[in-house]
């Protein structure tokens, strides 16, 4: 349920390291928190984000809540689609799901995050 190549923040995003590049997304647990997510505010391809720092929204049934880098970068890419079906990141948040793709400035940021074990235990899911 929370795949072991990931990285995750504490405000529930994830991080996948594709070819130099930081795909990013929130988590499963972040997902069924929120309920149905009906809105997601996406950065212009260009900005730069800032680590832990807010870039996005999240608007679902329940509650509005931001989005924050797991690394200092640029935005190469957003997924467009989530604009007609926000609800994919409930359904599929580690596949389709995902909302950026970071060009970052260090990846050695990723080691502040946490891996799945240190994630469980914080979301009170594991040993």
């Amino acid at each position: 349920m929370y795949p072991k190549d990931l990285r995750y923040s504490s405000e529930h995003e994830w991080a996948k390291v594709e070819q130099g590049r930081v795909r990013v997304g929130v988590t499963k647990f972040a997902a069924d928190k929120m309920s149905d997510v009906v809105f997601v505010e996406l950065p212009q391809v260009g900005a730069a984000v800032t680590f832990m720092q807010p870039f996005g929204v999240i608007e679902s049934v329940k509650a509005v809540s931001d989005i924050y880098a797991p690394v200092s970068g640029k935005v190469v890419e957003v997924n467009t689609a989530l604009g007609d079906t926000p609800e994919v990141v409930n359904s599929d948040p580690y596949g389709k799901g995902w909302i950026v793709v970071i060009e970052p400035q260090d990846l050695e940021e990723l080691e502040k995050l946490m891996t799945a074990d240190q994630y469980l235990k914080v979301i009170g899911e594991g040993k």
